[in-house]
């Protein structure tokens, strides 16, 4: 018998979309950019001198750090880096969930939330967003044990404005709300302002979206010294060294090629506006989106059905078996070319 069968940990893990291989697939199922990092980032590569890989990296992360204090008007004791914007926000959750209350988030949002709740036996509790898919600040004004609010939402792409989020903040001064600002750069405005003003709130960021830095795993947050204190304190009993110096150098250098960076973005906000364009002309209701994805469905075609002919046709998208969004189909913007062929490929259906 296998008595230690029933001592290992059991958790439904989370399952990230689908990472086909062949080059002529057009893969909009995950929200990569489909551009290329800044030409900067290849010439830090070119650049780097590959003996110091025997040394451990820097765990200061002082470069990157300045970047982002110039870039966000933030402090150094302010930053907090990680293995790209998960394992801030699992980290996160570690630190921040540890009261018998219950922590408060979405129905529909990103679903390793729930993940990071079982693996650390944090209770929980998912508020259901009202019928237009948008959450309601006021359910998250009673008693709990925390808040975690992806703005703009995943899957839906919806924005909440900073007054909305600052409401939440002001109405749990005794516990801690986290901000998910993953796709922030594609059309909201970042709540990161807001730290100086309330010590219980974080804000998270990744470079793996707008930077086009999916490959080397770096995110970060930003709250009061005392937070990022109580977070490090965390991650040192865990792992001292987070980042790897390669990575360190890669999105210090992406971060300083800011012309680039808004190129990229207008570009996708640009062409989600005509992709949402042509998909309303061919009778797709699409959510108002402020990522680099949209949420659309169309009621004449079972999503399914439509996501398996879009397979076919080489044009990967995401689809989620799930209650009250199982007729709707996520799809990442690509270049307008790829896009271009997702809408023929869509009126051949």
């Amino acid at each position: 018998m296998e008595l230690w069968r029933d001592k290992i940990r059991k958790i439904e893990p989370y399952v990230p979309g689908e990472q086909p291989e062949g080059k002529d697939i057009i893969k909009l199922n995950t929200n990569e950019s489909p551009y290329p990092p800044s030409p900067m980032v290849k010439k830090a590569i070119e650049e780097y001198n590959c003996e110091n890989l025997r040394l451990y990296p820097s765990f200061v992360c002082k470069g990157l750090k300045a970047v982002l204090m110039d870039t966000y008007n933030v402090s150094q004791d302010e930053i907090f880096l990680g293995n790209g914007s998960d394992e801030v926000l699992a980290l996160s959750f570690m630190t921040f969930f540890n009261s018998d209350r219950a922590v408060l988030f979405p129905d529909i949002t990103y679903s390793f939330y729930d993940v990071w709740c079982s693996l650390y036996s944090i209770p929980y509790r998912r508020i259901p967003l009202d019928n237009s898919f948008r959450i309601v600040k006021e359910d998250y004004f009673g008693e709990n044990g925390g808040v975690v609010i992806a703005n703009p939402n995943a899957p839906t792409g919806i924005y909440m404005g900073l007054e909305s989020i600052e409401e939440i903040i002001e109405n749990n001064r005794d516990c801690i709300v986290i901000i998910d600002e993953a796709y922030i750069d594609f059309g909201g405005r970042s709540a990161a302002e807001l730290i100086h003003k309330y010590d219980n709130f974080v804000v998270v960021q990744t470079y793996s979206k707008s930077r086009a830095l999916a490959g080397i795993r770096v995110g970060y947050a930003m709250a009061d010294k005392k937070l990022i204190e109580a977070m490090e304190t965390v991650k040192n009993s865990f792992n001292s060294y987070t980042l790897n110096s390669l990575s360190q150098i890669i999105a210090e250098a992406s971060a300083k090629d800011r012309e680039y960076f808004n190129k990229c973005c207008g570009n996708i906000i640009s062409t989600r506006k005509w992709t949402v364009d042509r998909l309303s002309e061919l009778g797709f209701d699409t959510l108002p989106s402020s990522a680099n994805f949209i949420f659309t469905t169309n009621k004449s075609i079972d999503a399914k059905t439509l996501f398996e002919y879009l397979r076919e046709q080489n044009i990967i998208v995401r689809y989620f078996n799930k209650p009250r969004i199982d007729q709707y189909l996520r799809i990442t913007i690509g270049t307008r070319e790829q896009m271009e062929k997702l809408i023929e490929a869509l009126r051949r259906y």
